[in-house]
């Protein structure tokens, strides 16, 4: 995790810096749903790179919003889930859907 003197002094800013990039708000979105696996993801985000795929991952798994849970089988089963902190953006990504959703509707 981060220590405050990393983050940037505005709070819009620090939320940016965290979840600002495309991808990483759409593994968040995909992660509300239940716990996924590393390919699951993959397939499930057109366009990411397995590199931009891991980055996102290891970058939110260090800053706490999600966690990693590997499971001793053969071979080894890796899940991805929301941590408590990750699950406090529920209502940040239902208001951007929302707001995607009006914005959509507004257009003829």
């Amino acid at each position: 995790m981060k220590r405050k003197d990393e983050l940037p002094e505005c709070p819009v800013a620090t939320t940016v810096q965290l979840i600002g990039s495309k991808w990483k708000l759409l593994i968040i979105r995909n992660l509300l749903k239940r716990p996924w696996r590393f390919n699951e993801l993959q397939k499930s985000l057109e366009g990411i790179s397995q590199k931009v795929l891991t980055d996102s991952l290891r970058s939110m798994e260090a800053d706490g919003i999600i966690t990693r849970t590997v499971y001793p089988e053969v071979p080894p089963r890796v899940e991805y889930a929301l941590s408590d902190l990750g699950e406090t953006l529920r209502p940040i990504i239902d208001d951007m859907a929302s707001w995607g959703t009006n914005y959509k509707n507004s257009l003829t």
